[in-house]
């Protein structure tokens, strides 16, 4: 069982923003903003490749709904998923980052990169 999985189970404490029937928001412990939330499915969906539809149709009303708990929905955020291993990913259960709470800095490291293609 996965970390977020257990999180769900209430196995391991976490700090809740929101929660419902079918989501949960909690506060991530690394955070890299002023507001960091990690927003799940309870249900196990591997990564973004896998998940229905229907489940991001949900997830998008859900997110609407902590950011305006939290005070970002008009000042702006930023929400961020990785897929897979290249793409960063190092929890296998999908979640989505919700930062904001400041004007956030764009990381242009990969410039170089973008160049020699």
């Amino acid at each position: 069982m996965c970390i977020f999985c257990k999180i769900v189970n209430k196995e391991i404490p976490n700090n809740t923003v929101h929660e419902s029937e079918h989501f949960l928001a909690f506060h991530d412990l690394y955070p890299k903003a002023p507001i960091h939330i990690l927003i799940i499915p309870k249900t196990h969906v591997d990564c973004f490749q896998d998940v229905t539809p229907e489940t991001m149709g949900g997830l998008t009303i859900f997110a609407q709904e902590v950011a305006t708990k939290v005070g970002v929905d008009k000042s702006g955020y930023r929400l961020v998923t990785n897929n897979g291993e290249d793409g960063g990913q190092e929890i296998n259960h999908l979640h989505f980052h919700m930062l904001g709470g400041a004007k956030l800095a764009w990381d242009h490291t990969h410039e170089d990169a973008h160049k020699s293609l």
